[in-house]
């Protein structure tokens, strides 16, 4: 089970700089976590600030 980002981001990056595989992208409204490479460690829920990242 991977982790997903919801409306609640605010586009501040701290998720991005925290995934150990690189799984989470800058998208056009909203940062991204690529499903098939996200390990679902937690750690981008852990550091974000509105709790945007929830398991899928």
């Amino acid at each position: 089970m991977a982790f997903k980002i919801t409306d609640e981001c605010i586009n501040c990056g701290a998720c991005a700089a925290e995934c150990p595989v690189n799984a989470i992208t800058e998208g056009a409204d909203k940062y991204e976590i690529d499903a098939d490479t996200c390990i679902d460690c937690g750690n981008c829920a852990a550091v974000c600030p509105v709790g945007a990242p929830v398991e899928d």
